[in-house]
């Protein structure tokens, strides 16, 4: 952070995934461009996207793309690690072979000086998380468990991840929580998206204007399963059942110092009856008076079916999160965390 008041804003670079897929650049190019167009100077990565190598990246990979964004000014905060749960063969992983694909993604995110990895919200286990948590204080990294859209502390799924690390309490061991667990509404143009691929025009109505009703989600599935949903929307809506939430912020109160850093998930950027800036406001009466330092990474979803400039989006949103985020005058000893802390 440039002082002790400012919050620590990243950028991460799946919101370039568009450009990443049409490869008429590489991908650490892309990542090193980030910073290069000043759009941010600490960014998230993808192991998957940026090492060709993957899940063992050659020290080559790594050191490539540390000194890309060192030549630019930038470095990364995060790696977004990811467990292959199926052999080629088609059989589960046991835990030895979970533990071998994801230890070379721990070495290789420490080699680039960043300051964690991420990975779902329970996805480890509890027996992999034993065995990672000595090589993490060894690598001097956080492993951030990421809770996105319905995945909240009273979420059913997610209730004994969340009880896990809070039993463990280890600084080492984080939680991320996405802010699409906070949507106030769907986002304007994946309502546009919905009605241009045929959904019935009474339910894109009924979500539109009533995304926080509980029942909505009984009817998004009822939807689903009645095939009044057509193939080309069916992705689309999946994401209303996976990726979007419709909770309070008040349900964070008894995990935050658990919460090592949030992303500022964003669809698009229409804001005129405060749809995106809510749930940033929301995070920040949060967080004003607590010691959390961790990082507030702008991510981008709207891709998926919008197609715009990443840089030009990801710049607005982090120009309208600033706005929203305000200042603030961190307390002490709530929590902090360790690792390699570094300022934007």
């Amino acid at each position: 952070m440039s002082d002790d008041t400012a919050w620590q804003l990243t950028a991460s670079a799946f919101n370039w995934t568009p450009q990443v897929v049409r490869a008429e650049r590489g991908a650490i190019d892309i990542a090193a461009s980030i910073a290069a167009d000043g759009v941010a100077d600490r960014i998230e990565v993808e192991a998957g996207q940026v090492w060709r190598g993957f899940p063992v990246p050659a020290d080559d990979e790594v050191d490539a793309l540390r000194e890309r964004l060192a030549d630019a000014g930038g470095s990364v905060s995060i790696v977004g690690a990811s467990i292959d749960e199926w052999t080629e063969s088609g059989r589960p992983r046991d835990e030895d072979e979970r533990f071998a694909f994801l230890l070379p993604q721990l070495r290789a995110s420490s080699r680039l000086g960043a300051e964690g990895v991420r990975l779902p919200i329970g996805q480890a286990g509890p027996a992999l998380l034993a065995r990672l948590l000595p090589v993490l204080h060894d690598l001097d990294l956080i492993l951030f468990e990421e809770a996105q859209g319905s995945q909240t502390p009273s979420a059913p799924a997610q209730a004994a991840a969340y009880s896990e690390i809070a039993r463990l309490n280890d600084p080492h061991l984080r939680l991320l929580i996405d802010i699409s667990m906070l949507m106030p509404a769907l986002p304007t143009s994946y309502v546009r998206a919905l009605a241009a691929a045929g959904v019935d025009e009474a339910l894109v109505r009924r979500l539109a204007d009533d995304w926080r009703d509980p029942a909505t989600p009984s009817v998004v599935r009822e939807a689903l399963r009645g095939g009044a949903i057509p193939g080309s929307a069916q992705a689309l809506a999946m994401d209303m059942i996976v990726r979007f939430g419709r909770s309070s912020a008040d349900e964070l109160r008894d995990v935050l110092p658990l919460v090592g850093a949030f992303h500022l998930k964003f669809w698009d950027l229409d804001d005129a009856d405060g749809r995106v800036s809510a749930p940033i406001r929301d995070v920040a009466s949060l967080l004003r008076g607590t010691a959390f330092d961790g990082t507030l990474c702008s991510e981008w979803g709207g891709h998926a079916w919008l197609d715009e400039s990443p840089a030009e989006m990801t710049t607005a949103h982090l120009a309208l999160a600033r706005r929203a985020l305000g200042g603030r005058t961190p307390a002490s000893g709530v929590h902090s965390l360790p690792g390699k802390s570094s300022s934007v």
